[in-house]
């Protein structure tokens, strides 16, 4: 099993949110897990010349996120509100082994080999999704270390 891994850091001034590149970033990468930061940086002023560190409502990244697209991942929210930082995780619900399988496709595949690989893939995600080593027994499960 391979994994790689893609950073992209979007920043904008004024009025536009690097959120609103969210499904277009989405869609650029045929992505299995994402781990989506949202920080506010810096200020703006209103009107009357205060400062505000947010000028927009938000609880969560994934209202930036169209529905087609959610509906294809599970995902975790982990905020700090009161720091203006919004972290969303999402692991890919269902895939299609032949796009892991290098050279071969899945009809080719041993007796089992289709369920191991599958498995192992699962255990991949999941370490990811998670942020911890899994154990065999806790595919799917989250961890039960």
């Amino acid at each position: 099993i391979s994994t790689f891994r893609a950073d992209v850091d979007v920043s904008t001034c004024g009025e536009i949110s690097p959120l609103k590149a969210l499904n277009y970033l989405i869609h650029s990468f045929d992505t299995d897990i994402m781990t989506i930061d949202y920080r506010v940086r810096g200020f703006t002023r209103d009107i009357h010349g205060h400062k505000l560190f947010i000028d927009h409502d938000i609880s969560s990244i994934q209202n930036y996120i169209p529905d087609q697209i959610k509906s294809m991942y599970d995902m975790i929210d982990v905020n700090v509100y009161q720091e203006n930082i919004f972290h969303t995780k999402c692991k890919l619900k269902q895939f299609d082994l032949n796009n892991y399988l290098f050279g071969y496709t899945k009809d080719k595949l041993g007796p089992g080999e289709e369920q191991e690989i599958t498995e192992q893939l699962k255990m991949e995600m999941d370490e990811i999704f998670y942020g911890k080593n899994m154990s065999v027994g806790s595919i799917g499960q989250g961890s039960k270390e």
